[in-house]
């Protein structure tokens, strides 16, 4: 089994890693902004769909050059909560910085200020099988 380990550059590679995080759930309390070291980590639970059958994968997703992370309609200093990613965008300010942002459900947003497109996947456990598949209204 191959383990994704993902490196965004570019838009285009940030497409990617945008279709693997789809319906990843993540711990509020399992997400780490080193103002220091200019990261911003989450450690999330994968739903694999290159797999044909369902699995989930703990992986780590790291964004790199990150100045600044704020959060709308999710409060960050809930530990406990959880969230689904539906969605990881980024768009230039003033090239190469600009904005990324990870659009939860139920309407959450975590915006991330970067001095450029710097983001990284890469599973780190083992895939296990879910009964919880995700499912989008049309």
């Amino acid at each position: 089994m191959t383990k994704l380990r993902l490196l965004a550059t570019e838009t285009s590679d940030l497409e990617v890693i945008a279709g693997a995080v789809q319906d990843s759930i993540f711990q509020i309390g399992q997400t780490r902004y080193d103002r220091k070291g200019h990261s911003f980590t989450l450690r999330l639970s994968r739903y694999m769909r290159e797999k044909p059958k369902p699995y989930r994968i703990e992986s780590g997703l790291r964004f790199d050059g990150v100045m600044k992370v704020r959060a709308q309609g999710v409060d960050l200093s809930k530990a406990d909560a959880f969230a689904v990613i539906l969605g990881l965008t980024f768009t230039p300010t003033d090239a190469p910085a600009g904005l990324i942002e990870l659009t939860l459900a139920g309407g959450g947003i975590i915006q991330i200020d970067a001095e450029a497109l710097d983001v990284t996947l890469a599973d780190i456990g083992e895939p296990t099988p879910t009964k919880r598949i995700p499912k989008h209204d049309d």
